[in-house]
């Protein structure tokens, strides 16, 4: 499967991105999808996963209530809204797939990983 990112952008502290991943090469349903970000200097980090129904959504602490991850199996994409952003949401952010059936947080569980899309959120 290929993935492809994009949505990000410059925005102001409090105001709303949408990120988008589509999929293409196999039904994005095969999987389960991860959101994760990564600043410069730093690891990469769990944001957010869905496994393959939608059934079971977890979030990192520091994006809980703040973002929501979705997806549209039909239209082979999954979404990460991203509101009241902080400027500690700017990072490069990657989705990624999961061949398991064990959602992770660890992305040594992801098999396959699109191009990221970068966030950034300054005044």
């Amino acid at each position: 499967v290929q993935l492809q990112a994009s949505g990000g952008g410059s925005v102001q502290p409090g105001d709303s991105l949408r990120l988008s991943c589509a999929a293409s090469g196999r039904p994005l349903s095969s999987y389960i999808m991860g959101w994760f970000r990564q600043d410069p200097g730093k690891g990469r980090e769990f944001v957010a996963y869905i496994t393959r129904s939608g059934g079971t959504i977890r979030y990192a602490d520091s994006v809980k209530g703040r973002f929501t991850i979705s997806r549209d199996n039909a239209q082979n994409t999954v979404y990460l809204q991203m509101n009241s952003l902080k400027p500690e949401d700017t990072a490069v952010y990657y989705c990624a797939a999961d061949t398991s059936y064990v959602a992770a947080i660890n992305m040594v569980n992801y098999d396959y990983w699109g191009h990221g899309t970068q966030v950034t959120v300054s005044s």
